[in-house]
């Protein structure tokens, strides 16, 4: 597989590091650009080429509409993760959590099969690939807090005062 590295720099909250495959697919995201996304990816994706590329046209058209406003707007990027394991089916259950929503990461662990490990949905929640497009945003402490945010706690409650979630 073949890997194609780019940014996205009209986000309002900085420029966004995104990885595709071949067919437009997204693999990898990235708060910080695409300085770290390629170790990432080979983190991930082993044997994967990591090349600089263009962007991909739908991922664009999907990204500035969720920035001006569309909430369900990432809803229609194509993505994928490896894997069947706990962190895969965590990441997989992230894509059931609705826009302008949040759990906790007890539930998010329930939702993937194994109820009581909270702590090891947050572990692979911070490993999500694809932060942003799997939402892991939404997931919030048992109290609401906002906790484990690879991209920030500001980030996060920026995305979910965008998405309707929580009032700044």
């Amino acid at each position: 597989m073949t890997i194609d590295l780019w940014t996205y720099g009209d986000s309002p909250i900085g420029p966004l590091g995104l990885a595709t495959d071949e067919a437009g697919v997204v693999v990898g995201c990235s708060f910080e650009g695409t300085g770290d996304l390629g170790r990432v990816m080979r983190r991930v994706w082993p044997g994967a080429e990591a090349r600089a590329g263009g962007a991909a046209e739908p991922v664009v058209d999907a990204l500035d509409a969720y920035f001006a406003g569309r909430r369900d707007a990432l809803d229609r990027v194509n993505w994928r993760v490896p894997g069947e394991d706990f962190q895969a089916r965590v990441w997989r259950a992230l894509a059931a959590v609705p826009v302008g929503t949040t759990i906790t990461y007890g539930e998010m662990a329930r939702r993937a099969g194994e109820p009581g490990a909270a702590q090891a949905a947050g572990v692979a929640l911070n490993r999500n690939p694809i932060p942003l497009i799997l939402a892991c945003h939404r997931v919030v402490g048992h109290d609401g807090s906002m906790v484990g945010f690879g991209g920030g706690v500001e980030r996060k409650s920026w995305l979910l005062a965008h998405e309707g979630a929580l009032l700044i």
